[in-house]
């Protein structure tokens, strides 16, 4: 079995190695390195060490994934053949793609791959910033960051900013999390004599110029501001549990589930409304207010040992994936149809012997409009529907003819049967029910409103205007509409 041993450099100098990789670097008859640019390098060149570099590998391939499938490629060939030494910056586990494929693939490849020390880059860099790594800290990628990893409550450090190209991504991916003014240091060369740089400017001036090379980290240190930590989803969880704890909200400390049904149905419809005023501020603070319904809900869930958030978010995520096989998985779909016929198919499945009934799991919570829908369209799934829209019709005008032929006692029915039977016209022209009926009552309000600022205008109160002057208004208000004037 051939072997090969992986050698760290460290982020500097000579004076850096220890005394075991000082023999090994100077012993080795087959010693390849994953880069000649390295402060290490023209110390061997001084002392006549003979080596080899894979920085030809680099300029081949146009993506670093490439560059490591090579460079491990090449290092198990070699292998077969004798003994091989592989030196690389740093330490070689912290940050080493390389490294981790040859000790994931050295066993199958009959190759021995053996992991000797080095001091890692983050010693220096810690040195440098004046920061004790116990506080905790995150080590990320700059050329594969994104901004889902960032924690901005812990140190941070972002190595392989290579260039401005690279410190342009991270810049931006930062900008996500962070204000655009916030202090970063870059620090390069840490650790050298003679080459080691630290400077610390604003987050948007990162790539301004360039400062970068193959030995650039950006810092990042903890934040407190609101600006940042409120943004993060672990604040919110937080904020919330405070409210209900000894000492917090007494209002939300006393909610329930029970108490706090109305508030999520509420809240729901106020950010319809956002949505159909196509106002987007309003809309994210208006969905603000429907997360905070989930957020007490699963805080009054943790409290009792039922279930905590990140049981609904994982909740979520599995069935998310469960239910996108033509997504996560190797199923196809052909259109937004066969998506919502394999959606049912596979919540069938999930149910199993638990639904009793096709109309199972339509909530009688549900507002009356949204509830009818649903019913009738999962009548529909199995053929019990109307051929056409203009039977619909006939049924309609024969619940109407009912409605007035109903006696005091029958009316409320009749017109129960006259709304489903209008649900079943909506569903067959595509339309939303709850949404209509939701955007007519948007349109009264703006036309009532237009007639009581006209009231206002003549300085009079609106009864004291006949209905004939009101039709009148109510016709101007249309009017303005259609030509899209005034502030409806």
């Amino acid at each position: 079995m051939g072997k090969i041993t992986v050698v760290g450099l460290g982020p500097g100098d000579e004076e850096g190695l220890s005394l075991g990789i000082f023999r090994l670097l100077t012993r080795a008859e087959d010693l390849w390195l994953r880069t000649g640019r390295h402060p290490v390098v023209s110390w061997l060149d001084e002392e006549g060490v003979s080596y080899q570099t894979f920085d030809s590998v680099y300029e081949k391939h146009t993506d670093f994934s490439s560059v490591y499938r090579e460079i491990a490629d090449q290092l198990f060939a070699r292998a077969r053949k004798g003994n091989v030494v592989y030196g690389v910056p740093g330490h070689p586990m912290v940050a080493e793609k390389t490294v981790e494929i040859l000790q994931r693939e050295g066993r199958k490849q009959e190759v021995l791959v053996e992991v000797k020390g080095g001091t890692s880059f983050m010693d220096a860099v810690f040195t440098c910033v004046g920061v004790d790594p116990v506080e905790g800290f995150l080590l990320l990628d700059g050329t594969a960051l994104d901004a889902g990893f960032v924690n901005p409550r812990v140190h941070q450090l972002i190595t392989q900013v290579y260039d401005r190209m690279v410190a342009s991504e991270v810049k931006l991916t930062l900008m996500e999390v962070y204000p655009d003014d916030t202090p970063v240091t870059v620090v390069t060369a840490a650790g050298v004599s003679g080459q080691e740089r630290v400077e610390q400017v604003p987050l948007y001036m990162l790539d301004r110029e360039d400062r970068f090379g193959n030995l650039s980290t950006v810092y990042i240190p903890p934040s407190s501001e609101p600006d940042v930590l409120h943004r993060q989803f672990s604040t919110l969880v937080e904020i919330i549990s405070r409210l209900r704890a000894p000492g917090g909200c007494p209002w939300d400390r006393k909610q329930t589930h029970e108490t706090l049904r109305p508030y999520l149905l509420e809240e729901s419809y106020e950010f319809l409304e956002a949505v159909a005023e196509a106002d987007p501020d309003r809309m994210a603070d208006e969905l603000g207010d429907v997360l905070l319904q989930v957020l007490l809900h699963a805080q009054i869930a943790s409290e009792t040992g039922e279930f905590a958030i990140r049981d609904v978010m994982k909740n979520l995520a599995d069935k998310l994936i469960r239910r996108h096989p033509h997504v996560f998985g190797d199923e196809s779909v052909e259109d937004e149809r066969d998506v919502k016929r394999k959606w049912e198919e596979i919540k069938a499945r999930e149910r199993g012997a638990e639904e009793r009934s096709l109309l199972e799991g339509v909530p009688e919570e549900f507002p009356a409009l949204a509830r009818a829908l649903k019913l009738q369209k999962k009548a529909a799934g199995v053929g019990f529907d109307w051929d056409s829209a203009e039977g619909v019709r006939d049924k309609l005008e024969e619940e109407l003819a009912e409605v007035f032929a109903a006696s005091s006692a029958e009316r409320e029915e009749e017109v129960g049967d006259l709304f489903f039977t209008a649900v079943a016209l909506a569903r067959l022209f595509q339309v939303d029910p709850e949404q209509a009926l939701l955007g007519a009552c948007r349109k009264f309000v703006r036309r009532f409103r237009w007639m009581e600022k006209e009231a206002r205008r003549m300085g009079r109160p609106m009864d004291d205007f006949p209905l004939t002057q009101l039709d009148v208004w109510w016709e101007q208000a249309k009017e303005e509409e259609r030509r899209g004037k005034g502030n409806l």
